[in-house]
């Protein structure tokens, strides 16, 4: 009796064993099913995809993202996307031609980034003095872009607009920006300009685009050198200060995102500026697989990824979520004075037309 009682106990530790080992392999079956999906992307939005919140998340769906980054600009056109599931660029008009061009139906703007200026309270002071700066349709200060343009035109010093005891540099007054070649941002503040240099409208033909290109071309090519990504002017506008950078082109998700870090980099001093008018950067999803639909899906509709989105200064598409995250930075809800790029197409030739000039 107790021999069978004891082949009994070592059969049914025999059994438990087993299934200790095939519950572990099982476990581990789940844990390797986690598929890997590649995507490329404006170099913006590295800092969010690569963060460790944001991998957890998308681990949590069974995915492991992995990006490249890319110009916008050649996201849509150099960019051999046959080894993407995703395209992700800082701009609709890229966005539109990569949808044209993959015959892709569906497409997703989980985030978007209003253009602003990065400048100090004493050059805010000045500009406001002499009218360049105003308070828009809230509590926040713009830089009128129409008053800036003359400023430009007439190839104003700093140290020529009066009473100017704070900043009497021996330079134009210019914002400065991206290298129109390479980056989106730079893209975005030529569909600024242009629309107001067109007399406030887009520019649509070749004969608006052949009317406003000395002017705008002129804005970037006064700078001297300008760099390629925005990440570039900002981090001179951090680090150098008001005697480099007195006025630098970025996107609001830059300051914001600096802000709500609470790192220290953004100093008392410190203040960001809307253009009036601006231009949303409306980062775009386009899937190229059923793996991308999936990653643009989360984007678009999972709180979590949401929410981390807003702590990068992203504006989302709650805009509650983004309120509550971003309270700190004391952002306005809506920006009422925004306009739209023109179309890919005559972006295209108004940036080669810049470019040829350099």
């Amino acid at each position: 009796m107790k021999r069978r009682v004891s082949i009994g106990l070592a059969v049914v530790l025999v059994l438990a064993v087993v299934g200790v080992i095939i519950w572990g392999r099982g476990d581990d079956s789940a844990a390797g099913a986690t598929t890997t999906v590649r995507g490329v992307i404006g170099s913006e939005k590295q800092a969010f995809f690569t963060d460790q919140r944001v991998v957890d998340a998308f681990a949590r769906h069974g995915l492991k993202v992995e990006v490249d980054t890319a110009g916008s600009r050649q996201i849509a056109t150099t960019v051999d996307l046959g080894k993407y599931a995703f395209a992700f660029p800082s701009s609709s008009p890229a966005a539109r031609k990569i949808q044209r061009d993959r015959k892709v139906t569906t497409v997703y703007t989980p985030f978007q980034s209003p253009m602003a200026v990065a400048s100090f309270e004493p050059i805010v002071s000045l500009l406001r003095a002499g009218g360049v700066v105003h308070k828009g349709a809230g509590a926040y200060d713009v830089l009128d872009i129409a008053k800036y343009l003359d400023l430009a035109k007439a190839g104003t010093r700093w140290d020529q607009l009066p009473g100017n005891t704070a900043y009497p540099a021996r330079k134009n007054v210019l914002v400065t920006t991206t290298d129109p070649r390479e980056s989106n941002s730079a893209a975005m503040y030529l569909s600024i300009v242009s629309f107001v240099a067109n007399g406030n409208a887009v520019v649509s033909t070749p004969d608006q685009e052949a009317k406003v290109l000395p002017s705008v071309a002129k804005l970037f090519l006064d700078q001297g050198y300008t760099q390629n990504s925005t990440e570039g002017p900002f981090e001179d506008y951090l680090s150098a200060g008001m005697g480099k950078t007195p006025l630098a082109l970025i996107y609001e998700s830059q300051f914001v995102g600096r802000v709500l870090s609470g790192d220290g980099s953004i100093r008392p001093d410190m203040r960001m500026l809307y253009t009036a008018p601006t231009v949303y950067s409306k980062h775009t999803l386009v899937p190229l697989s059923g793996d991308g639909d999936k990653v643009g899906q989360l984007l678009a509709t999972d709180p979590e990824l949401g929410k981390l989105a807003a702590t990068f200064g992203f504006r989302t598409t709650d805009p509650k979520l983004f309120a509550q995250v971003a309270a700190p930075a004391h952002v306005p809800a809506d920006l009422v004075d925004a306009v739209e790029p023109p179309s890919f197409e005559t972006l295209e030739r108004l940036l080669d037309a810049v470019g040829k000039q350099y």
